[in-house]
């Protein structure tokens, strides 16, 4: 009996880079197998030409939505109502929306009401409701065009790894920093010293996170780049992580 993950993977062609298809394949693969792909737009239309290039080779389906309304998006409603068939068909584990339009937000909820895991994929610019909506959620922009030039010789359908942020930026995100104390905090044991698996979990049981948006490849990475914590290894345990304990410096700061 086949036991993956099996994923509905929904995309709104009008507001998703299609030249990061591969990108979203490949992510969900690590989860499981997408045996539903639809991408919904007015295929008529040239805006969605390299959609329409991306459909065979990645064996998506298009489904024809006409706007019916001058400056209205129909893909919305259409996509909404195939997601509310397709889970209730009970045939699915997780549903993909690639997407950077916030009106997804109440689908988004909807799923995970039902204890559906919800992956989401967009642009940088996509509102932080739907965002935040999504269990885990991984930025798509597309390759800045001084990018693409110098570097010719890269596959353009691979995905351009984001540079990784550095410590005092990861720092001044003070949402990330919060973030990352109470998950370990809240991991923590008597000692101080919290498994790094737990934390991890704490994490993406708040909501959606992904260390790669920060342009780190674990969680572990992100953590040590921000020299806010102690990391533990060794031996057969899982690794540990804690607070820095606080320098005499900081503390007569606070007094």
């Amino acid at each position: 009996m086949d036991e993956r993950m099996r994923i509905a993977l929904l995309i709104d062609a009008d507001n998703a880079p299609a030249a990061k298809i591969d990108m979203v394949l490949a992510e969900l693969a690590r989860h499981g197998i997408a045996n539903v792909r639809r991408a919904y737009g007015n295929w008529k239309s040239p805006t969605l030409q390299k959609w329409e290039q991306a459909l065979h080779p990645n064996a998506i389906q298009p489904i024809q939505q006409f706007a019916y309304s001058s400056g209205k998006n129909a893909s919305d409603m259409a996509m909404v109502v195939d997601a509310m068939d397709l889970l209730h068909s009970g045939r699915f584990d997780a549903f993909a929306i690639v997407s950077s339009d916030a009106d997804f937000t109440p689908l988004a909820m909807r799923l995970r009401q039902e204890d559906m895991r919800v992956f989401g994929f967009g642009e940088k610019k996509t509102p932080d409701p739907f965002v935040n909506a999504c269990s885990t959620f991984l930025y798509i922009d597309e390759q800045p065009a001084s990018t693409k030039v110098a570097d010719e010789a890269t596959d353009a359908s691979e995905p351009v790894p984001v540079p990784p942020m550095p410590t005092a930026k990861l720092r001044q995100d003070t949402k990330l920093v919060k973030l990352l104390r109470g998950a370990v905090d809240a991991e923590k044991e008597d000692d101080g010293w919290a498994n790094l698996s737990a934390v991890g979990t704490n994490i993406r049981n708040r909501g959606p996170f992904d260390a790669r948006n920060y342009g780190y490849g674990k969680l572990s990475s992100l953590i040590e780049a921000t020299g806010l914590f102690e990391i533990r290894r060794g031996g057969d345990k899982h690794p540990s992580v804690r607070a820095k304990p606080k320098t005499a410096k900081t503390a007569k700061a606070k007094t």
